[in-house]
């Protein structure tokens, strides 16, 4: 575990190295921006990030996550630099954590970018900074697990888009999907869905209130496709 801090920062330092990182971080500020100017700077209409981050965030998470997340290791394994990265001291799960860590703190660095946004509101509004620390947490957690998706769906294929459009996929399914479906349904098979819909979670820190099943939920998920990503590469280095 004492190697996945140079892992971590090596990764890091690829994000800030490639022009592809800082396109997606552009093209989200972008995106996050027209999304808050239509929204806000409409008369008659209060100034808020409800909307911005309660409506349209998860929906750019599931979109832009996977583009960071695809290379992590499908690149590794289609240059073969995987094998350099095997033979030096470090194990399958140092792998796997350097590779989230450097893709979690890019996407705290994406995260902090949106806060020019609260400055706005809080210039010319009333900002309740209690119920925006609880959303940016659970922006937090969510990002985590679908970061922790992208790395296992990247360590199942060495090529990226393959792995962009599956982590694309089952995101959708379990943050919009789900919820479509639970709507619709009644009883215990209500109660699974909403179980596993990622906005029924996640709305509750939208509110302003840290409830620890939904922490729960949230971390446990991340460590499951974690697990699943290390016992994947564990297998290739036997193939």
């Amino acid at each position: 575990m004492r190697n996945v801090a140079p892992v971590t920062q090596r990764e890091l330092s690829a994000y800030f190295y490639s022009p592809i990182a800082y396109v997606v971080l552009t093209i989200f500020l972008l995106v996050s921006g027209i999304f808050f100017v239509a929204d806000n700077f409409v008369p008659g209409r209060e100034s808020s990030l409800r909307v911005l981050l309660g409506g349209y965030m998860p929906w750019m998470l599931v979109v832009f996550l996977p583009m960071l997340t695809m290379r992590l290791l499908s690149e590794e394994f289609r240059s073969g630099t995987i094998e350099t990265l095997m033979c030096a001291p470090v194990g399958e799960t140092d792998v796997i954590l350097g590779k989230f860590f450097g893709a979690l703190l890019f996407y705290a660095v994406m995260l902090i970018s949106t806060l020019v946004f609260a400055v706005i509101i809080a210039l010319f509004g009333r900002l309740d900074t209690g119920m925006l620390l609880c959303t940016y947490l659970g922006l937090l957690l969510v990002g985590a697990m679908y970061i922790a998706v992208g790395v296992f769906f990247s360590a199942c294929t060495r090529n990226q888009i393959v792995a962009g459009i599956c982590s694309f996929v089952l995101l959708a399914v379990v943050t919009f999907l789900a919820n479509y479906l639970a709507r619709e349904q009644e009883g215990t098979l209500r109660v699974v869905l909403q179980h596993l819909s990622v906005l029924d979670h996640y709305r509750e820190f939208h509110r302003g209130l840290v409830d620890t099943n939904h922490v729960i939920y949230f971390v446990t998920s991340t460590c499951l496709f974690l697990f699943l990503a290390v016992k994947v590469l564990e297998s290739r280095r036997w193939r």
